[in-house]
C-alpha cells in the first residue's frame, strides 16, 4: 500500500458498546479526521436510522454526520429498488428504520392476511422476532415470497454480554423453508463496494476495521480491502482461531488505528 485512501469502520463493538464510546475511540477518530483520511462508518445496525446514529455518535463526541454512515437498511432499500422494484415487502425488524427505506413499499402484518407479500425482509433481531412473526415469514416464503435479510450476524455485544442476532434465526428459517436468503448488508461484497464508491476510494488503498472476523474483516479482504480485526466488542479468541482466514492486521482496539494508518502510509 502506497497510501491510505479510505478507512471503513464498523460501529458497534469497535467505536461503541451499547452506544457508549470505547476507550480512545473518539480521540482516534479525531486523529484520522485531522489527517484528512476519508472515513465511512459501515454498520449492520438495524435499530436506528443513519440520522439517529449520527446524532447519537456526535453527542458522544465523534466527529461524524449522517453522510458518513452507511447502514444495512439503507443498502437494503437500494437493493430492493433495483432487484425487486414495486415489490410489496413485509419487514420484520426491531427498531424503526423506515426513513432509510425510501422507495420501498412496506406492508403491515394485518395486510398480509390472505395475501402473500412479494418479499419478506428480515432486519435486526429483538422483540419483533416472535414465534408468530417468524412462523408467518416461514409460511410466506413457502408460498412464494422472496427472503431478503439485512445481515446474518449470529450475535452482537451489549453492555450485558452477547445477545443473539438475526443469523441465529435466519439459518433455521432457510433450512425449514428450503431456500437461501438474499443478504444485503455485511458480509455482502456490494455493501463494501457501495461504501468505497461513496468515498471514491480504491479497495487496494483502503482499510476495513471491525470486531467480526467473518462479516467485517475476511469479507472485506475478499474484495481486496485490507482487513483490520480489533479485540473489542464481539471479538472472541476461539472465533478468531477457528476462522476461515487470517486478518491482515490485529489490534487491541480502534485507538490503535491511527498509528497503523501512519505506518502503512509510509511503507
Amino acid at each position: 500500500m502506497e497510501r491510505i485512501g479510505a478507512v471503513l469502520v464498523d460501529i458497534d463493538g469497535v467505536l461503541t458498546v451499547s452506544w457508549k464510546p470505547l476507550p480512545g475511540a473518539v480521540e482516534a477518530m479525531e486523529q484520522l479526521r485531522a489527517a484528512r483520511i476519508p472515513l465511512a462508518l459501515v454498520t449492520n445496525t438495524t435499530s436506528r436510522t443513519r440520522a439517529g446514529i449520527a446524532e447519537q455518535l456526535a453527542g458522544s463526541g465523534f466527529p461524524v454526520g449522517a453522510d458518513d454512515i452507511l447502514t444495512a437498511p439503507a443498502v437494503t432499500a437500494a437493493y430492493l429498488r433495483e432487484h425487486h422494484p414495486e415489490a410489496r415487502c413485509l419487514l420484520i425488524n426491531t427498531g424503526d428504520v423506515r426513513d432509510d427505506l425510501s422507495g420501498v413499499t412496506l406492508v403491515e402484518e394485518e395486510d398480509t392476511e390472505g395475501a402473500v407479500p412479494d418479499v419478506v425482509v428480515l432486519g435486526g433481531a429483538g422483540a419483533a422476532f416472535t414465534y408468530a412473526a417468524l412462523n408467518r415469514a416461514f409460511r410466506h416464503v413457502q408460498q412464494g415470497a422472496r427472503l431478503v435479510a439485512m445481515h446474518r450476524n449470529l450475535y452482537w455485544r451489549t453492555a450485558d454480554g452477547l445477545d443473539l442476532d438475526t443469523g441465529a434465526f435466519l439459518d433455521g428459517l432457510e433450512r425449514a423453508a428450503r431456500t437461501e436468503a438474499e443478504i444485503t448488508g455485511k458480509p455482502a461484497g456490494a455493501f463494501f463496494a457501495a461504501a468505497l464508491a461513496h468515498l471514491g476510494a480504491d479497495p487496494s488503498e483502503s482499510l476495513m476495521v471491525g470486531d467480526d472476523i467473518e462479516s467485517d474483516v475476511l469479507a472485506a479482504q475478499r474484495g481486496g480491502i485490507t482487513g483490520v480485526l480489533v479485540r473489542t466488542g464481539k471479538y472472541l479468541p476461539e472465533t478468531h482461531a477457528a476462522a476461515d482466514g487470517t486478518p491482515d492486521h490485529v489490534l487491541d482496539s480502534f485507538a490503535d488505528v491511527p498509528a497503523l494508518v501512519e505506518r502503512l502510509g509510509h511503507t
